[in-house]
């Protein structure tokens, strides 16, 4: 019977000075890579007001992480995988959702609505996850106004995964729901690396990564409370 693999440790969700994150792609690929993760996947967002990646810079993105992904690769073994975090606002919380497109090498334009842009990242072979997905109860408590996949069930078919941990804060009701799940560190600076991760049991490549963020299988999470301690240490 063949060896399972080792898990993975991942960070599913993380940005840079692309958009909203403090750290360039070879700065965040370093700190990663040093703290021993084998999975990365760079989700910077797709519009936003100030700084983000759009259509005319998509190209110059995907160029800036495949240079320093083979350089990851090759210093940390550490595996790069490009992405956009598919950012759709609303003034009405219950419309507005964030979804993270892991895999995605084709810009995906959320100017048409969030449907259409889930359909077209899927069909690009994404792995879709809902980011901070908050319930409708928990808005008061909020600290950003996503709720649509907790308030609209049709939108659920339409991703894979969602965070039931981003960074300490706890999604339950994607856990009372039985959804497919994941958490991440939402990394914008040093602070983020600490906190929930995930773990997958398949091996170090970017398909196989990909197809099993896109199953049912089961993913398993793990806290890294100490990791910005030991960092400064």
């Amino acid at each position: 019977m063949p060896p399972k693999p080792s898990p993975l440790l991942c960070e599913l969700h993380a940005h840079t000075t692309w958009s909203d994150g403090d750290l360039s792609v070879r700065e965040l690929c370093d700190l990663y890579g040093r703290r021993g993760f084998d999975v990365l996947a760079v989700t910077d967002h797709a519009p936003r007001e100030e700084r983000e990646v759009h259509a005319g810079n998509y190209g110059a993105y995907l160029a800036d992480l495949r240079t320093e992904a083979l350089r990851a690769r090759e210093l940390y073994d550490l595996l790069v995988i490009p992405g956009l975090e598919l950012t759709y606002d609303d003034p009405d919380p219950l419309e507005a959702a964030h979804a993270v497109a892991i895999g995605l090498r084709s810009y995906v334009d959320v100017s048409a609505g969030l449907e259409p842009a889930l359909a077209a990242a899927r069909a690009q072979g994404a792995a879709l996850v809902a980011a901070h997905p908050y319930s409708p109860e928990s808005l008061v408590t909020a600290t950003r106004p996503t709720a649509a996949f907790g308030a609209r069930p049709e939108l659920r078919e339409l991703v894979d995964r969602f965070e039931l941990f981003n960074r300490h804060t706890l999604f339950g009701w994607v856990a009372a729901a039985a959804l497919p799940m994941i958490a991440s560190g939402d990394f914008h600076r040093l602070e983020h690396l600490a906190g929930w991760k995930t773990l997958l049991p398949c091996p170090k490549g970017e398909p196989a990564v990909i197809a099993y963020l896109r199953s049912a299988r089961p993913a398993y999470l793990v806290r890294l409370d100490d990791a910005a301690e030991r960092l400064a240490a």
